[in-house]
């Protein structure tokens, strides 16, 4: 009706027409970013294309660029400081301002957010940890009469999960390994960790990018482990708590002025003082006298190996919400370096071990 020629674009006068007449019927966030959209057309025109990437919650190139340049002209109030919201609306607005820098992000995460589907990786991963853990736990607590430091006990590293030098051909136990833990202690600061982090990270960036990022962060711990720290067995999903947290505080503090969330600065301090205090038990407990000699307690470079995960491959993928990794030469870098790392460490667990003659300990 509005392009009788079909060219696939309107003039931006002809489109501001349209949205005072049929303004009403659209949700205020999405009109104020359609006319920050008309506002930063500099050719006079509309694309059609971008109309309906918008009213279809899809973000094209040139709708993003858009959005970029009229993000100056936007006067409307912050979306915080809207009222009446009902208690999911006010979840979903702490989850963006919990995420998010930039209030257009903000708005548009507001906007188009359906909880459909759930933030499901997160909540599966920590409930299958929890209970396999546990499960565990009070199993060997049963049979070996011990309810704390079994993990360098013969029967407890006789399992099918955990990492051990000595079955380093298992390829499971690079990813598997997460589904035990040293202790109740290690297992409460991780399951918390990744449920006050993860969660909302899941919520806003998706599924596909937060389990990639977990994901590498446990097998980059565990790759971490067998090259650097060569006769020590690996539990603990620290590698991909570590990859989600440090990736969410880099995130935050390249984005410091914009990031809006409440008691930001204490947040951080208790989030680092958190990992300070597992790492330090980590440490500690990797060097304290075994209970069992010659097993020797579980490693703790599973932390800093999700650590470097996080500030890379992690930032990259958090730092902005509506950018499309292929775009970013950096990811590209990143990801070559992660790879290169990942085969690095094949190569080393197929020679290194025998070249180097190692004193690995006995096989559970």
């Amino acid at each position: 009706q509005f392009d009788p020629d079909n060219t696939g674009y309107i003039s931006t006068e002809k489109f501001r027409s349209l949205l005072q007449r049929h303004g009403s019927e659209l949700d205020p966030h999405k009109l104020e970013v359609l006319l920050a959209l008309a506002d930063s057309n500099s050719e006079g025109r509309i694309c059609y294309q971008d109309f309906v990437n918008l009213m279809s919650n899809k973000r094209s190139n040139s709708f993003r660029q858009a959005i970029l340049q009229g993000n100056r002209r936007l006067c409307s109030k912050a979306l915080l400081e809207e009222t009446g919201l009902s208690l999911s609306q006010r979840l979903i607005r702490h989850v963006a301002y919990e995420t998010l820098p930039r209030e257009i992000d903000r708005k548009w995460y507001y906007d188009s957010y359906t909880c459909c589907p759930p933030p499901w990786f997160m909540i599966t991963i920590t409930l299958v940890e929890a209970s396999t853990s546990v499960a565990f736990f009070l199993y060997n607590g049963v049979v070996l009469d011990r309810f704390v430091l079994q993990v360098s006990h013969p029967l407890y590293l006789k399992n099918a999960l955990l990492y051990h030098p000595q079955l380093r051909a298992q390829a499971w136990r690079y990813l598997t390994y997460i589904f035990m833990h040293a202790g109740i202690e290690h297992l409460g600061l991780n399951v918390v960790l990744q449920l006050l982090v993860g969660v909302p990270l899941e919520m806003v960036h998706g599924a596909a990018r937060i389990s990639f990022v977990y994901v590498a962060g446990v097998v980059a711990g565990s790759l971490a482990v067998s090259v650097a720290d060569m006769t020590a067995p690996v539990v603990g999903s620290s590698g991909g708590v570590y990859a989600l947290v440090s990736a969410h505080l880099a995130n935050i503090v390249m984005n410091w002025s914009g990031m809006k969330c409440q008691f930001k600065l204490l947040r951080m301090a208790v989030a680092l003082i958190c990992m300070s205090f597992e790492f330090g038990r980590a440490v500690w407990l990797r060097f304290h006298p075994s209970v069992y000699p010659p097993c020797p307690h579980p490693s703790f470079m599973a932390h800093l190996g999700g650590v470097m995960v996080g500030i890379t491959l992690g930032v990259i993928i958090l730092r902005n919400y509506e950018q499309r990794l292929q775009d970013q030469t950096l990811w590209w870098i990143f990801l070559s370096i992660y790879v290169i790392f990942v085969l690095f460490a094949i190569f080393w667990n197929i020679f290194a071990y025998s070249l180097l003659d190692l004193k690995l300990p006995p096989p559970p």
